[in-house]
């Protein structure tokens, strides 16, 4: 039922665990004890399965939970020409915590194709209801340009972009390509996953960006003009929203840093319809940056984590989203966990029902603070 949009006044943001059935197929799989098709129905019951769940905790939102990629953002970006991937066993510097990665780098002239994800989404709008609506998750275009710059990166792609400019106009305009790709496909609930603003907040960043010798305001002017640019000729009646998040890997995280330095770009300019918050521990900062968020945009408030499985007082996070709403109208707020809760495959540190039970605390808050969504 297309009528329905994100956000929803209790939301959230994707990922769910793994089932330990689509985890032991893929094993199976890779070490060519079964075929693919056995694989493919196996992710497609345990689909099935989690978008049942979500609707019997009245959810109004459903995705397929990431189970058909290993990680949130680099299995999509392999699905544009221009771009090659190799598992080397390297990986990226989270706190306590090396999050195992495959390169992902530049071969070529980026360009859309067929991108495989829009057939994933197909499957997940099958299950769709009088109640509920897709949603599909995709990495933003801003990150797909970041993994294309950081430094053991670079070289590659100067081979082929003598410019950052040259890069984002062809990231972009592929974007726009898998975007009408979706829409076409019936999706009208589209969300970005962006580390990339996560990654330039703090004092860490300025450190680290000045060693290398890269003006930061520059960078983030980079990362708001591929976004827009992506985000250029949307259909009106498709829902394009982002979640911002300073990283979500087996319950660790990649950087800290108020949203202070970035709100005057992302916030204010970023040509989302809403925007989907880190704001479950004291990384993220206070409040008062939301007071930049253009008017034409909600804000969904990630006040319930998803790296531990410990309730939140409900008193506590409805006296946070008050003293949100003192820089945002109240109406403009909605409520969800921070992050997914397996950004990728190895999950977070908790259990399925422990997922659950903090999307039912997301509704129970919700409805207390907005009354029941019909």
């Amino acid at each position: 039922m297309t009528a329905l949009q994100e956000p929803f006044r209790y939301d959230y943001v994707g990922s769910f665990l793994r089932p330990e059935k689509v985890k032991n197929a893929k094993a199976l799989y890779e070490d060519g004890k079964i075929e693919k098709e056995e694989l493919d129905e196996t992710i497609n019951e345990a689909i099935r399965e989690v978008v049942a769940k979500q609707k019997d905790l009245g959810f109004h939102v459903i995705t397929d939970g990431e189970f058909r990629r290993t990680y949130w953002h680099l299995d999509f970006m392999w699905g544009f020409e221009g771009v090659a991937h190799e598992l080397t066993g390297g990986g990226v510097q989270f706190a306590g915590e090396l999050a195992s990665l495959e390169d992902t780098y530049v071969v070529g002239k980026i360009k859309a194709k067929a991108h495989p994800f829009v057939e994933y989404f197909k499957f997940l709008k099958t299950l769709e209801d009088e109640n509920t609506v897709a949603k599909y998750t995709i990495p933003a275009p801003a990150q797909m340009f970041q993994q294309f710059i950081v430094p053991q990166n670079v070289e590659s792609t100067r081979k082929f972009y003598a410019t950052d400019e040259e890069l984002i106009h062809d990231i972009g305009v592929a974007y726009q390509d898998v975007i009408r790709q979706f829409y076409e496909a019936g999706c009208r609930n589209l969300q970005l996953d962006d580390c990339t603003w996560g990654a330039v907040v703090g004092d860490a960043a300025k450190q680290r960006y000045k060693s290398l010798g890269i003006d930061l305001e520059e960078v983030k002017q980079s990362l708001l003009a591929v976004n827009n640019l992506a985000l250029e000729g949307k259909p009106e009646d498709m829902v394009i929203t982002s979640h911002i998040c300073r990283g979500n890997y087996h319950s660790t995280y990649f950087t800290s840093g108020p949203y202070d330095s970035v709100a005057d770009y992302v916030f204010a300019k970023e040509n989302v319809d809403a925007l989907f918050l880190e704001y479950d521990d004291e990384r993220s900062g206070g409040f008062a940056p939301l007071a930049k968020v253009s008017p034409d945009k909600k804000v969904v408030l990630g006040l319930i984590t998803t790296k531990t499985p410990e309730l939140e007082d409900k008193k506590e996070v409805i006296e946070r989203i008050h003293e949100a709403a003192k820089y945002i109208p109240l109406e403009r707020l909605c409520l969800s966990p921070q992050c997914g809760f397996a950004s990728c495959e190895i999950g977070n540190k908790l259990t399925e029902e422990e997922q659950w039970k903090k999307l039912a605390l997301v509704k129970e808050i919700a409805e207390e603070v907005w009354g029941e969504e019909k």
